[in-house]
């Protein structure tokens, strides 16, 4: 866990919500209550966000004791508790929402991403997430995407060069597009992989031809396509697939003989898991 960025988040959120006051608690609950709450499953998944649940109450107020039951990366069902947490009724109320926002979000990601893990099991291929996410909530989503048995790709546009089909195109070529990223990293001294997306086997034959990278993504490559292009680069190259793949078609994807696929789908469009945070 990145605690600095973990904290600046939490703080964001929390300024966000509560602006000037939680003026519902305030006028009806009298100062210096305290009670208790449990941390209730609602669906069928894979928990994630424990660990940084413990976070928020703890930035939110430093007193309030919490008692975990069940973990991050946990399957889980209908009618768990993940924890307990008790003290000021204020805090709980403050802390419930951003609580449950990111781990019912969390806990998607991390079951999606489970399940398609679970999906690759008989291919050497694994799963790979993207930068699609939702801006602010990146680290926390590529972190769910961790707990779920996926591996993060690059987490911004810093940690890698990553050449796709515009700037290709910006650049006059693929050729030319390597030879500069190649001449930018030794220019600066950085250590940066150099990843090139392809859309075609003759943009493949350039690449094959130009060499100086790291990996090849196959971008919306039919599967005829991609086995031929799996061969022809012959683990000289790590190999990813893209584009259009769904939990319905990934195996027949991994069954070409790539090393990773990416799916945006991980993060972009799943579904928040169901629980909730009920005082007891």
């Amino acid at each position: 866990m990145d605690k600095k960025l973990i904290d600046l988040f939490i703080e964001n959120a929390i300024a966000e919500d509560l602006g000037d006051g939680d003026h519902t608690s305030m006028s009806t609950i009298p100062a210096g209550t305290t009670g208790r709450a449990k941390l209730l499953v609602k669906e069928d998944g894979i928990l994630a966000g424990v660990a940084l649940a413990l976070e928020i109450f703890n930035q939110v107020d430093s007193t309030l004791q919490t008692e975990v039951f069940l973990n991050d990366g946990d399957a889980v069902k209908y009618g768990d508790i993940a924890f307990t947490v008790a003290g000021s009724s204020h805090a709980i109320l403050l802390a419930e929402r951003l609580v449950l926002n990111c781990m019912q979000r969390m806990s998607g990601i991390a079951t999606k991403t489970n399940h398609v893990v679970n999906l690759l099991l008989p291919y050497q291929t694994k799963i790979l997430d993207t930068r699609k996410t939702t801006p602010g909530m990146r680290y926390l989503e590529k972190w769910a995407v961790r707990i779920g048995g996926g591996v993060n790709h690059r987490i911004g546009l810093y940690d890698m060069i990553l050449i796709k089909d515009n700037h290709v195109d910006y650049a006059g070529g693929i050729s030319n597009a390597i030879t500069a990223a190649n001449q930018y990293l030794a220019d600066s001294g950085k250590k940066l992989e150099i990843e090139i997306e392809v859309r075609n086997l003759e943009e493949l034959a350039q690449v094959l031809n130009t060499g100086k990278v790291n990996r090849i993504m196959l971008d919306n490559f039919s599967f005829a396509d991609l086995k031929q292009a799996v061969k022809l680069i012959d683990h000289q190259f790590t190999t990813e697939a893209s584009g259009g793949i769904t939990e319905e078609n990934i195996t027949e994807y991994a069954a070409c003989g790539v090393d990773f696929i990416s799916m945006g789908a991980l993060t972009h469009s799943v579904k928040s898991l169901d629980m909730s945070l009920k005082a007891y």
